[in-house]
């Protein structure tokens, strides 16, 4: 007999850690997958500590030809099987991409990319099964073109887009499908992509915890897309009344301000 769980990626610090928090606090019992497994450990004993139902923990490198083959083993190993997926894990590079490390663009596609679709398909037949969910992480710059990021706002337009689209395709299953779609959050992620926080951060900044909070709560209700905080939502608003050369001039004149700083 197998039991549900919540797979979790990217759950070792931000957004992540949080969601798996959130979705512990509800009562899930959760997968915790990331490459640090320290703290997959420190997080699972906090978990554990505030009387929820201990994690699975799975230390692994998404970016790994067969990442998705090893965390599938671990699951079957623990007798569970996913009920909600939670695509969490991803990266950014801040700079123009002829000029940016090819290889490294490359794995950022495989982890933001691939590894989500990967983890998508491979654990899609439980999730229908179980009538569970699935929850992409994007970010509100999915919805932009993006001259200094160029790589990792197509791969967030890739995360919406898809998202929507699996929604449509299995919707009808009883599978609820939501993508979060943030602004800058404070985390590890803006030293790892190299940017310095400006004042979009200011404007659209919503904290993690919020973040976690705000996407559990719109897959359980279903939401087709969730945009936390106000500047979020404003945004897409916005694009439309402007032209699309518009709009990447705009991005692009941002991004470059932000370079010089």
């Amino acid at each position: 007999m197998t039991h549900p769980v919540t797979l979790i990626t990217g759950a070792s610090s931000g957004i992540g850690a949080e969601l798996a928090r959130v979705f512990s606090a509800h009562g899930h019992r959760v997968a915790l997958v990331a490459r640090r497994a320290d703290r997959l450990h420190a997080l699972a004993a906090e978990i554990v500590a505030s009387g929820r139902i201990s994690p699975i923990v799975i230390p692994c490198d998404l970016g790994e030809a067969d990442a998705a083959d090893r965390i599938a083993a671990a699951l079957t190993a623990e007798s569970v099987e996913v009920m909600y997926l939670v695509n969490n894990a991803g990266y950014g590079l801040f700079g123009r991409a002829a000029e940016l490390d090819r290889a490294a663009q490359l794995a950022m596609i495989d982890l933001n990319i691939r590894a989500l679709t990967d983890l998508t398909l491979r654990f899609a037949a439980s999730v229908i099964r179980l009538r569970g969910g699935i929850l992409n992480v994007g970010s509100i710059v999915g919805f932009l073109p993006g001259p200094g990021m160029a790589v990792y706002y197509a791969s967030k337009a890739y995360v919406l887009s898809f998202s929507e689209a699996l929604r449509g395709e299995l919707g009808p299953r009883g599978v609820r499908v939501t993508v979060i779609c943030p602004g800058p959050v404070p985390s590890e992620f803006q030293a790892r992509a190299g940017v310095t926080p400006g004042f979009d951060s200011a404007i659209l900044n919503v904290s993690a915890k919020d973040v976690a909070q705000d996407g559990y709560r719109g897959l359980m209700a279903n939401k087709r897309a969730v945009l936390p905080g106000l500047g979020t939502k404003v945004i897409p608003f916005l694009l439309r009344l402007f032209p699309r050369d518009f709009v990447l001039w705009g991005v692009a004149g941002f991004q470059m301000r932000r370079r010089r700083s």
